[in-house]
């Protein structure tokens, strides 16, 4: 094993422990502070949201650390999944939300640019990208 091959290991699972983590604190000590972040214009109530996104949260970071085999397809989830809750994000930084102790203009826009470096630390330590191109060239055959 290379050094490249141990920090994507590293990063995929310290991925994996914090996906894990979120989904926990999703259901238990944060529900609130995730509920405050639902954007408004979702159809669905904000609770069920939180918990779905829990849900999903568990799914993906126990498959980051358990679904080897399947690591890229987990990790290209996981990315969708960055994705899928970013206008959360967006919208407690529109709306000035003070949650998880994101209480200032400047805490809530930094949190906003951490989120593409989560996408590409998921995608890079799973090695989805390449799965994510075979895939495409199967459907372009």
């Amino acid at each position: 094993m290379n050094l490249i091959s141990i920090t994507k290991n590293i990063i995929r699972i310290l991925l994996g422990l914090f996906m894990t983590y979120a989904a926990i604190s999703h259901f238990t000590f944060n529900r609130i502070e995730f509920q405050a972040q639902v954007p408004e214009w979702l159809p669905l109530g904000k609770d069920f949201v939180v918990l779905a996104s829990g849900i999903a949260e568990l799914l993906l970071g126990l498959g980051m650390l358990f679904l080897i085999k399947h690591k890229p397809k987990v990790g290209a989830l996981l990315a969708l999944f960055y994705i899928a809750i970013f206008p959360g994000n967006i919208n407690q930084y529109v709306n000035e939300i003070n949650a998880f102790g994101l209480n200032s203009d400047k805490a809530r826009f930094i949190r906003l640019l951490f989120q593409p470096v989560l996408i590409v630390m998921a995608l890079w330590s799973t090695n989805a990208i390449a799965y994510i191109k075979q895939v495409i060239r199967v459907k372009n055959k």
